[in-house]
């Protein structure tokens, strides 16, 4: 776990805000696109007789695999030509290992950090214990929340740059449908800073307005280490 001693940071990338380039991901006709019109506000209530940490786990490790799924989607197309930093809109995200050292890295070595990182944290019987009798960790709910920030990361970067190959592999719906679950869910525990999603407000708005069921789409507003600078760090 010494990856959870690193710092996580993001800084605005030097260019400026894309204000006016249009978002492909806030059009209504890909915005409204679902694999299903459950509402997920609904689901993500923890359930009755169900432990807490239980839930977080569970549902955590689940939306590990799915962000690690959608992602391999479109690796190929990630690459370290295409993706020089790990950006999203103007903010740029740095990965800091064990001893607080800054790592260059590209967008796809970033997110080999995040899940390899993640794999080894979920996997740890210590921290995400299946056996049962065994007892979570005292510090459980904030490594949910570093791996919660550590995967908005990875879907934000999905939809900022590589949301037009989602679209031609007819995969939109299923990430659309994997964002507003994770952040209904995120919301419903307080697992996210605000501070930290502001970046994609306008999405979440699309997506999360109404419980996250699809065929909305009204105008848009709404975890070595990785994270964002406007949390104060190093701007």
């Amino acid at each position: 776990m010494d990856w959870l001693m690193g710092k996580s940071k993001a800084k605005p990338n030097g260019k400026k805000p894309a204000t006016e380039e249009k978002k492909m991901y806030l059009e209504p006709e890909y915005a409204r696109s679902r694999i299903t019109d459950v509402g997920f506000k609904e689901l993500v209530v923890l359930p009755r007789e169900i432990d807490l940490n239980e839930w977080l786990a569970s549902n955590t490790t689940t939306f590990f695999h799915h962000v690690n799924l959608q992602y391999s989607t479109i690796s190929e197309f990630c690459t370290g030509e295409a993706c020089q930093t790990m950006a999203v809109c103007n903010t740029q995200y740095y990965w800091y290992d064990e001893r607080g050292k800054k790592v260059k890295c590209t967008a796809p070595q970033y997110v080999d950090f995040v899940m390899s990182s993640v794999q080894k944290l979920v996997t740890d019987e210590d921290v995400f214990p299946t056996k049962y009798g065994r007892e979570f960790p005292s510090s459980f709910e904030a490594l949910v929340k570093k791996i919660c920030k550590y995967l908005f990361h990875v879907l934000a970067h999905i939809y900022w740059s590589h949301f037009k190959e989602t679209l031609a592999l007819e995969l939109h719906g299923h990430l659309n449908t994997l964002y507003a679950h994770f952040i209904l869910f995120a919301r419903e525990f307080n697992l996210l800073d605000p501070k930290e999603t502001a970046v994609m407000d306008d999405l979440t708005e699309v997506l999360c307005s109404g419980g996250g069921r699809g065929g909305g789409g009204g105008a848009g507003a709404s975890g070595g280490g990785a994270g964002a600078q406007n949390h104060g760090k190093e701007r």
